[in-house]
């Protein structure tokens, strides 16, 4: 998850996402950096709009919920009584997750 979220920093800051940029964030943060982690996101990143990504991943997000919102209304009141039930995910999963945004 660090290798992305340092990519992600990087994109924020207005920064190419360099093997040696990415290497750079990850020791600032206290990781020990993995060459062929870095080099195996810089790659799978390369020719990836990540402004886009992160759009259409933001669109893809909402919709569900937008979705849900009329059926909660309707059924407010027994809804609120009950919590909701959040389906546990591994550490690999949100990583393929959002691997997914990149390319």
């Amino acid at each position: 998850m660090e290798y992305i979220y340092s990519a992600m920093v990087l994109y924020a800051a207005g920064k190419p996402i360099t093997d040696d940029a990415v290497k750079a964030v990850l020791v600032a943060a206290g990781v020990e950096a993995d060459a062929a982690k870095i080099k195996a996101l810089t790659a799978s990143l390369e020719g990836v709009d990540i402004k886009e990504a992160i759009a259409s991943a933001s669109v893809m997000a909402a919709a569900p919920a937008a979705a849900a919102a009329p059926a909660a209304g309707a059924a407010a009141a027994p809804a609120a009584a009950e919590e909701p039930e959040v389906e546990a995910v591994s550490e690999e999963e949100a990583a393929a997750g959002l691997s997914a945004l990149f390319g």
